[in-house]
C-alpha cells in the first residue's frame, strides 16, 4: 500500500483513538499511567500475535539496533512520549492538545535532516511553516 495513504490511516486511527483514550481516562477516572498501561497491554497482545512469524528475525538484528528501537521506540516515545500525551489529553481538550502533540512529524523531519542527511528543501520548509502556522491557529 501506499506509504501516504497508510500514513494517513496512522492519523486517522492516532485522532480517534486520542478521542476514546480522553473518554477512557475520564470515564474511568483513570491516571495517565494506568490508561497508558491498558493501552500498552492490548497493543502487545495483537502486535505479538500479528509479528509473531518474524520473532526469529530479532537473533539477527544487532545489538546497535535493538538498542535504538529500545531507547527510540520503548523509552523515548513509548514511554515518556505517551506519559505526556496521556497527562495532556487528561487535563485539556483534544481539540488544544492534538495538534501541538501531533507536531512530531516536524521534528521527525529536523532529525532526518540533521543526522540522517536527508534533503532540505524548499518543500519542506514551507510544509513546516504551514504546519506552524495552523498549530498557532488551533491552539492560541
Amino acid at each position: 500500500m501506499d506509504p501516504q495513504i497508510l500514513a494517513l490511516f496512522t492519523a486517522l486511527a492516532w485522532g480517534v483513538g486520542g478521542y476514546f483514550e480522553k473518554k477512557g481516562l475520564h470515564l474511568g477516572n483513570l491516571s495517565p499511567h494506568m490508561g497508558i498501561t491498558i493501552r500498552t497491554a492490548v497493543a502487545l497482545l495483537i502486535l505479538g500475535a500479528i509479528s509473531f512469524p518474524q520473532w526469529k528475525t530479532v537473533t539477527q538484528a544487532s545489538p546497535k539496533a535493538l538498542a535504538m528501537l529500545v531507547v527510540g521506540g520503548g523509552v523515548v516515545a513509548g514511554s515518556v512520549g505517551m506519559l505526556c500525551y496521556y497527562s495532556a489529553i487528561k487535563g485539556a481538550p483534544l481539540s488544544r492538545v492534538m495538534p501541538i502533540a501531533f507536531t512530531s512529524p516536524l521534528f521527525g523531519a529536523l532529525m532526518g535532516i540533521i543526522f540522517a542527511g536527508e534533503p532540505l528543501t524548499w518543500k519542506n520548509v514551507a510544509g513546516t511553516l504551514l504546519t506552524i502556522c495552523g498549530i498557532i491557529v488551533l491552539t492560541v
